[in-house]
């Protein structure tokens, strides 16, 4: 907790790549996997709608 109220809280470190794994609990440990599983579902469903987008544009450009 703050000393006072107008110093800035501190926000929980995200996952860093690399980082020594530890000292990290158990609970610590499967929170960051959920945490890069979700991660990873999102970059999958951006990579599918960029896969999407380029195969569109490559239909209406293709010649006959």
């Amino acid at each position: 907790m703050a000393l006072f109220d107008d110093e800035p809280r501190k926000k929980p470190k995200q996952h860093e790549i690399g980082q020594d794994l530890s000292l990290l609990s158990v609970g610590e440990l499967d929170e960051r996997i959920a945490l890069l599983k979700a991660e990873i579902e999102r970059l999958e469903a951006e990579l599918q709608a960029k896969g999407a987008t380029k195969s569109a544009a490559e239909s209406l450009f293709r010649r006959p």
